[in-house]
């Protein structure tokens, strides 16, 4: 084939870069399926221009013009005689000569002239996310000739003004002039098999679900409803590496359809095809891959895709694919018909970053077991299949509103104070039940929670067991490295992480419940003799725990070594020359230096650790450690360990103290085992996701290896790149269903969508389709911002606002840390801080833990801080009181 150029037919390549208002919506995701390396048959299309060429050519701008400005979405009846002649003139009239001759050329350079092919609608708001057009636009199959292609186009065109096109339009509220027909000229499969395959299940609202529809012979039978074909239900989940068979219904598939002689198509009824199953269980297990790929390159792992597809016994073809755009709500009964609201709360101080394509279904699979497991776990009946999240503009967010309702009828807790322990901004949820516990019901919720207390005790037992063989599990299957495993078994260790990882999410939940049950036990302790004053007591008495809270002991780790290195000579050299390469810290450091062994020792603990470390795109501390060096670094001159107990035993004391005043004496040992408890724990719960991070780095190890492996092959332009790829490419690839075309294209698509997402503010809540970002809460004046009260004391300084922990060179000793959440690499930068101030974050999260047990003020959960906080103004943080006081 030649290189072929055009003005009025546009190929695939050229059609990917010409867009949507050329091409329509059907022609350019074909282009972007061509070009991503999908199997597209050989074709083009004949543009949106070339339409209005035609229009021109004769003469029918004004009859369109007339008409248009007519018709609106109640009086169309009485225009079905005017749209029927306009449709006829259309039929009538003649494609200029240099359109013929386009269609004709490039028809030749595909060496399709004569051939069958399809001539199919693609307006230019056709196949969407806001409207699908399905079968509203004539599409015609088995054209052969150019005299019947021509003809073809021009009923394509007439289409576009038959009263169920008008109609659908006025209901969408488009413009005529937004909608303009381009068309799809593509080589006619010969297909043995064909079908719809979604990557949900578009009936239920299901989303953990593929559902692929089949009959035998073209698809047009499927896809018009002539017969009942073949479904087949798939696992769509992220711990295996192609979606797996769960079910299938043999439909009775009266007939099927198939090329007519004479052009067109004619239906053939048949009862021996009816028992028969269209495709063997191995095929759909290909078509589930391919549908997992076409959902991760178009739909970005966000938005659902409907596609069609045709099988000629060795390869599937791909004929159209767009966004599923009415999915139902799937959750509760009882919230339906109700807004979803979405929120970023407790997700943002884990995942607050855009995530990579290779992570993101992996996280969003890890965080929705973690979730949904931990209902019938105790004997409550979950929607079949549930997921608490999506993906908005490549972040995490939160069903909040089914998470509230879950809580509430699984064990009776109300959403009173549920945005003070999970974070966020989200509204409460209306629950009109006085008592939650009174009935039959609520005897079910008292023996539920019960339940989950029972579970929450075996987990505190097993804590220690459970933390020690998940990791070891995990390097079972890095023991020997991927560098020299056969590309055939990457399947299975692939699928041996997963069950390894699947089977601690589900006890995820207990095992962090470990440091929320004893925290409230106490505070409702100290709540009897201190009222109000329960929360700033109880913050006092955690600081300085010393129970081993691993995403504290790191901070703590990081300033002994700052202290050590400012006393080792060598480590000075090291740290303070022009030329500091934190990479060469084993060959330029000596091993006679103090500081060289303690850092080996920190990277043998916590090597595992990252930057936003829920995402394997970033690099571990033992493979990059520049992010703790340059902390050591930048404290060396200011770090005393020993100061900072003396501070945290002096408010342990005070705190102590008061429960002495007030705390009758036979109560106080019950008080002091309860802090003994609560602190261990928290250690508990910081753990849990100490292990998550271990337990997913052999997926970056295996990545890693893949990444140097596809860039020898000539597959992708560096071996990073294969962050930007999916499980699903890597997958087809490894199993030979992919050669890889078009990756390089893919990835570097991805790095565009990645770096765009990544300058989108992230709202607080999603409410259908409203996104909101949140103001003060509780402002009582405009010097006053108010937030949830996590670590006790009270501050002054100059606020710096740190977007990411990178920035954190800015903070400078005893400076108001300002953030938007925090994660354990936050931690060391704490430690500089006068006190720390989070936009999200409830009272047990991550940063109020550390926070609490380091001794230094902390206000989270302070809707805007971010945007109404000035960065070097002075500010007044109250920990106790969870105030901030400007000027603001």
């Amino acid at each position: 084939m030649k290189k072929y150029h055009g003005n009025f037919f546009i190929m695939w390549d050229q059609a990917f870069e010409s867009g949507p208002p050329q091409v329509g919506g059907k022609g350019w995701n074909l282009a972007r399926l061509d070009s991503f390396g999908f199997k597209v048959p050989p074709g083009g299309v004949l543009s949106s221009d070339a339409y209005m060429e035609f229009i021109d050519y004769n003469d029918l701008g004004d009859d369109i013009a007339g008409i248009s400005s007519k018709i609106t979405a109640t009086n169309l009846g009485d225009y079905t005689q005017e749209l029927s002649q306009l449709e006829e003139k259309i039929r009538a009239g003649s494609i200029p000569r240099v359109i013929i001759d386009e269609v004709s050329a490039a028809l030749q350079n595909l060496e399709l002239l004569d051939k069958a092919i399809a001539v199919r609608s693609s307006a230019t708001a056709e196949d969407s996310a806001a409207a699908s057009f399905a079968g509203i636009h004539e599409s015609f199959l088995n054209v052969r000739g150019l005299e019947n292609i021509l003809a073809a186009v021009k009923g394509c065109y007439a289409s576009l003004w038959s009263p169920q096109a008008v109609a659908y339009r006025r209901r969408m509220e488009l413009d005529d002039n937004e909608v303009l027909p381009a068309l799809v000229l593509l080589e006619m499969v010969a297909a043995q098999a064909a079908g719809v395959g979604f990557t949900c299940d578009p009936q239920t609202g299901r989303r953990d679900l593929l559902v692929i529809n089949a009959n035998f012979g073209l698809g047009e039978s499927v896809v018009n409803g002539a017969v009942e074909p073949d479904t087949y239900y798939l696992d769509n989940q992220a711990w295996t590496t192609a979606p797996a068979l769960l079910k299938l219904n043999t439909g009775s598939k009266q007939g099927f359809t198939r090329p007519a002689e004479d052009g067109g198509t004619e239906f053939i009824c048949s009862d021996e095809l009816s028992s028969r199953q269209v495709l063997n269980d191995e095929e759909i297990e290909r078509l589930g891959l391919l549908l997992m790929r076409v959902f991760e390159s178009l739909g970005e792992g966000e938005q659902h895709q409907d596609v069609e597809w045709a099988y000629d016994g060795r390869d599937f073809f791909l004929l159209q694919a767009r966004p599923v755009t009415a999915l139902p709500e799937y959750t509760f009964a009882a919230l339906k018909n109700q807004p979803t609201i979405w929120s970023n709360g407790n997700y943002r101080d884990a995942a607050p970053m855009v995530v990579s394509p290779l992570q993101r279904r992996l996280l969003k699979n890890t965080i929705d077991t973690i979730q949904y497991t931990q209902f019938p776990a105790i004997g409550y009946r979950m929607p079949e299949g549930f997921e608490f999240s999506r993906y908005f503009n490549g972040r995490l967010y939160c069903n909040i509103s089914a998470l509230q309702w879950a809580y509430y009828d699984c064990h009776g807790s109300m959403p009173d104070f549920f945005n003070d322990f999970w974070g966020g901004h989200q509204p409460q949820l209306k629950i009109d039940d006085p008592d939650p516990y009174a009935g039959e019901v609520g005897r079910e919720r008292q023996s539920r929670g019960m339940g989950m207390m029972k579970l929450v005790m075996e987990a505190a037992a097993e804590a220690p067991r459970i933390f020690a063989e998940v990791p070891r599990s995990a390097q079972v299957i890095t023991v020997t490295g991927f560098a020299g495993l056969p590309e055939s078994e990457f399947d299975d260790k692939y699928i041996e992480l997963g069950n390894i990882l699947k089977k601690y999410c589900e006890r995820f939940t207990f095992l962090a419940a470990v440091g929320t049950m004893p925290l409230i036990t106490l505070l409702q302790n100290l709540y009897e003799y201190f009222g109000a004053r329960a929360t700033v007591v109880l913050n006092g008495l955690m600081v300085g725990g010393q129970a081993g809270i691993t995403s504290a002991d790191h901070g703590y780790r990081l300033l002994e070594l700052a202290e050590l290195a400012r006393r080792d000579e060598a480590a000075v050299r090291y740290l303070t020359t022009a030329a500091f390469n934190p990479i060469l810290w084993e060959a330029e450091l000596p091993e006679s230096s103090p500081f060289k062994q303690a850092f080996r020792t920190f990277i043998e603990e916590y090597g595992h650790r990252a930057v936003y470390e829920l995402d394997i795109i970033n690099p571990r501390w033992k493979e990059d450690p520049t992010y703790p060096l340059d902390i050591i670094k930048n404290t060396m001159d200011t770090a005393r360990p020993g100061d900072l107990k003396v501070k945290q035993k002096l408010q342990f004391e005070r705190a102590w103290q008061e429960v002495v005043e007030t705390v009758p004496a036979e109560v106080r040992e019950e008080i002091r085992q309860g802090i003994k408890t609560a602190q261990e724990g928290a250690a508990v719960r910081e753990m849990t996701k100490s292990v998550i991070v271990m337990a997913t780095e052999p997926y970056r190890l295996m990545a890693q290896e893949l990444g140097k492996r596809f860039y020898r092959r000539g597959l992708i332009n560096e071996p990073g790149d294969v962050f930007f790829c999916s499980w699903a490419d890597l997958f087809s690839i490894l199993r030979e269903e992919w050669n890889g075309d078009g990756l390089k294209a893919l990835v570097e698509f991805r790095k565009m969508s990645y770096q765009r997402k990544e300058t989108i503010p992230a709202p607080d809540i999603i409410c259908g389709e409203k996104l909101v970002f949140s103001g003060p809460v509780g402002q009582s004046s405009g010097d006053c911002l108010r937030g949830v009260a996590a670590a006790t004391g009270r501050a002054s300084g100059i606020a710096r606002l740190i977007a990411h922990p990178s920035e954190g060179n800015r903070l400078q000793p005893g400076e108001i840390l300002v953030a938007p959440s925090t994660d354990p690499a936050w931690t060391p930068l704490f430690l500089k801080a006068g006190a720390v101030v989070m936009e999200t974050g409830g009272f047990l999260s991550h940063g109020s833990i550390v926070a609490r047990e380091y001794g230094i003020p902390a206000v989270v959960n302070v809707a805007g801080a971010m945007r109404i906080i000035t960065d070097g103004q002075e500010i007044v943080v109250d920990g106790d009181a969870g105030t901030i006081d400007g000027p603001f």
